[in-house]
């Protein structure tokens, strides 16, 4: 595929995005970008999360590992059942009894500023990684299909998909969101099926009870793992994808900000329970399409590369029909835009309700005397926003020198020490009564991921325990030496 054809779709994408943030964001309003006045449709809310959950990593990296690690994903996705099930019937409840804007200020009711301040800030460097991945990865493909024929830097790259998320969200936040994710889920999911579909017919597969047949007799189609000492065990798999869920969901103001922009609880909850049903099928699809590559590399006699992320882009733009490359493409975008516009509008949401203290005083002074500093606050928004974008500039140039594993790996692997410490300290405040020592909470959540990462590191080289390897469920050990520090500080 041409350069000039990659800039054609690419301008032709981002007008459609660009179009719907000016008609979503006339008349907004710094509550409109935070909460959508919370009016926003339940089933758009459903559908945009699943493209925002899945984000560039699945569309890339669940495909590459199942040469590797067949279907095992869908372990972590059945726990992700779990998970949800915890945010549907108990976190939500909490976060609209309390009619919260950052679902970080109930630690301030519920244990004090520190506790509070402590949270927010593990947030804000959880979902900087998180985004920064995800980014890196867009811009990635960028530099492949459009800035390298041409001879132009990954910076260059980096730099432009920065501010393409900038322009959008920057005036009408998370209302904007909930339209432009709607659409971007559906052009991945097209993508995806599409994509299928055209590898089937270039393996000889003309339907697609063909394609269902070829791909489960495969052995990567394998799902269930039961030796305890792999990393791809069952119970560790289901446990970590019920806790990732949990915090990387429930836990975490991105995804939360756009349940939170339903109407009621009743809606919010309908949307939980409709978007993790369809996201099983979701994951399936993905990981189908990873097996039918492999399939097709081992038929046509293409080296698998040494990054497996980039087994799906080598074989679209490379070996496929230009339609390939050109879904791919737009999947690809679609995907890492539809979780990168909403971690920086939550970023800035969390950084200004937080930090900033937009909320305060909106309860004891009249609406109209709130709303006379809504321009002075709109300015502070849109520099909090640019700081955000130029830390998740360079945080994703620190991966482009550094990183050295596959992407999903690494998400979840710095989300089991980053989002343990508030896993520990929203099960500490909702599941028990004591009073705790405020000011001890942030050396708390800090010393908890240290004590986990020394732990993990000593068990996964050693054989104190015949072979066993510490995966994905770090996050759950780092939560309870969070939840156990906290027991320690108790009044």
């Amino acid at each position: 595929m041409s350069p000039l054809t990659t800039l054609f779709v690419l301008l032709a994408y981002f007008g459609v995005l660009f179009f719907i943030s000016w008609r979503t964001s006339r008349g907004a309003t710094t509550k409109t970008f935070f909460t959508a006045n919370r009016n926003a449709p339940w089933y758009l809310v459903a559908f945009g999360m699943i493209g925002a959950s899945l984000s560039g990593v699945t569309f890339i990296s669940v495909p590459g590992k199942v040469g590797a690690n067949a279907f095992s994903y869908m372990q972590i996705v059945f726990g992700y059942l779990l998970g949800y099930l915890v945010i549907a019937t108990v976190l939500l409840p909490l976060y609209y009894k309390h009619n919260l804007t950052s679902i970080y200020q109930y630690l301030s009711g519920r244990f004090g500023f520190w506790s509070y301040k402590t949270g927010a800030s593990f947030f804000i460097l959880s979902r900087i990684i998180g985004s920064a991945f995800r980014l890196f990865l867009a811009a990635g493909v960028l530099q492949i299909f459009l800035f390298e024929p041409l001879g132009i830097p990954f910076e260059v790259a980096v730099f432009v998909t920065i501010i393409l998320v900038l322009l959008y969200t920057f005036q009408g936040g998370i209302k904007t969101i909930v339209w432009t994710d709607t659409l971007q889920t559906l052009f991945m999911l097209l993508a995806v099926g599409i994509t299928i579909v055209m590898i089937g017919r270039e393996l000889g597969l003309d339907s697609i009870s063909k394609i269902y047949t070829s791909v489960s007799d495969s052995e990567m189609s394998k799902i269930f793992f039961w030796d305890i000492n792999t990393p791809d065990n069952f119970y560790k798999q289901f446990l970590a994808g019920a806790f990732i869920a949990i915090t990387m969901t429930g836990l975490d103001q991105d995804m939360m900000q756009k349940n939170l922009s339903c109407k009621t609880l009743k809606e919010s909850q309908k949307n939980i329970f409709w978007f993790s049903i369809v996201l099983v099928f979701v994951n399936l699809l993905f990981l189908a399409m990873g097996a039918l590559l492999y399939m097709y590399a081992s038929a046509k006699g293409i080296a698998i590369p040494e990054k497996t992320d980039m087994l799906y882009p080598i074989i679209a733009k490379n070996h496929l029909p230009a339609l390939a490359g050109i879904l791919f493409l737009i999947g690809i975008i679609a995907a890492a835009y539809s979780s990168a516009d909403s971690a920086l509008t939550a970023l800035t949401t969390s950084f200004c309700v937080d930090f900033l203290g937009f909320e305060e005083g909106k309860n004891t002074i009249t609406e109209k005397e709130y709303d006379k500093k809504e321009t002075e606050k709109k300015s502070t928004r849109l520099k909090v926003q640019i700081g955000f974008a130029a830390v998740l500039f360079f945080v994703i140039l620190g991966f482009h020198l550094y990183n050295d594993r596959t992407v999903i790996d690494g998400i979840f692997t710095a989300a089991g020490y980053t989002y343990g410490p508030l896993l520990g300290l929203y099960a500490f405040g909702m599941f028990t009564k004591i009073e705790i020592k405020d000011n001890f909470t942030p050396f708390i959540c800090v010393i908890a991921p240290i004590i986990t990462f020394v732990l993990v590191s000593f068990i996964n080289t050693s054989e104190i325990f015949g072979g066993y390897k510490i995966g994905f469920e770090a996050i759950l050990i780092n939560g309870s030496f969070t939840f156990f520090g906290l027991l320690l500080a108790k009044k």
